[in-house]
């Protein structure tokens, strides 16, 4: 006698969840018709035994279940990722889809536990919110749960990704200094961090040459932590100061204004700074700092969006979607003095 059929047999076969499945054959709402189909057939197919209900109205709305998942750092960074997460908690109570939510410790992500609902195959979908580890982000899409990533991405990871246009985003930010005249500019972060931070620095270099300015190894520090001690040592080590610096985010660039005025250098007259994210660090520093906005519920919107989608077509290729950033000028940046005073 052959094994007994069950969902999750029906569910591995199609790479959808035992949710979907589920409510496919129970008659519920939250799967498209071609997806019904395609389970009542496979149930058909295989000898599993169900209780035909009668067929939804189309014109109610779909209700899913979403995970959100990200690593106990991102979730503690409330000024952006916070944000983010609030973002998506509104636009999933607007499309009537349930949200839930798990923090992954570094023990988790060492050794690739998996959240109870990807085990379980509970949800019909994951986000994941910014880097996990690469091994950890593809052991979720072995799962065959499908996966759409939040301002994140590596070329091993096959998942759709909504991401910033760091690269622009980072040419204009550095196109505004230059065209206040600056031409020693600095830049200050830690590409290692991020996917997100390399590519801000790639904008740099673009920005510079297209200036027709080759960037000085010496102005570039690219592995600093985010920390007023490391900064401190940056600057120290400094034989004269730039015209400007350019930091790969906000924090970077409230850490050096601060310490900045703390050496008696003027913001804007004698140093202008430029961060990047829109965060709070960039609007409660005196003075408010010129920086690159991004808008977050759009990030959210574009997120649902594309896991709805990836949802209903699992196979398709996987899409990276670039969302555009805004420069927000404010009061750290000036058109360059020729001399710089120190007081």
């Amino acid at each position: 006698m052959g094994k007994k059929i069950v969902m999750q047999d029906i569910a591995d076969r199609l790479n959808i969840s035992k949710n979907s499945v589920s409510q496919a054959l129970s008659g519920k709402d939250g799967v498209s018709e071609e997806t019904r189909r395609r389970v009542i057939q496979a149930a058909e197919e295989m000898g599993y035994t169900y209780k035909k209900k009668k067929t939804p109205n189309r014109h109610k709305q779909e209700t899913r279940t979403i995970g959100l998942i990200a690593s106990e750092r991102t979730f503690s960074l409330k000024t952006f990722f916070g944000e983010i997460y609030l973002s998506i908690e509104r636009e999933a109570q607007r499309h009537g889809t349930r949200l839930v939510i798990q923090s992954i410790t570094s023990d988790d992500c060492e050794q690739l536990t998996m959240p109870g609902f990807v085990q379980d195959k509970s949800v019909d979908g994951v986000l994941i919110l910014s880097n996990i580890s690469t091994p950890y982000i593809n052991r979720v899409i072995s799962e065959g749960i499908p996966v759409v990533l939040i301002d994140h991405h590596h070329p091993a990871i096959e998942a759709d990704a909504i991401l910033t246009n760091n690269r622009f985003g980072a040419y204009n930010a550095v196109r505004h200094l230059l065209e206040c005249h600056h031409r020693n500019i600095a830049i200050i972060g830690n590409v290692s961090v991020s996917p997100s931070y390399q590519e801000r620095w790639e904008g740099y270099l673009l920005a510079m040459r297209d200036y027709g300015i080759e960037p000085q190894r010496e102005l570039m520090f690219l592995d600093v932590m985010e920390d007023e001690q490391s900064v401190e040592q940056v600057l120290g080590s400094l034989k004269e100061m730039p015209d400007a610096w350019f930091c790969l985010n906000d924090g970077f660039s409230f850490i050096v204004l601060s310490l900045l005025k703390k050496q008696g250098y003027r913001v804007p007259e004698d140093v202008s700074i430029c961060g990047f994210d829109n965060s709070i660090y960039s609007q409660v520093s005196d003075p408010k700092i010129t920086t690159m906005a991004i808008d977050l519920n759009l990030f959210a919107h574009k997120a649902l969006t594309q896991l709805m989608w990836r949802i209903e077509h699992p196979r398709e290729a996987c899409f990276e979607t670039l969302l555009p950033t805004k420069l927000i000028k404010r009061e750290s940046t000036a058109p360059s003095s020729r001399h710089i005073h120190k007081r």
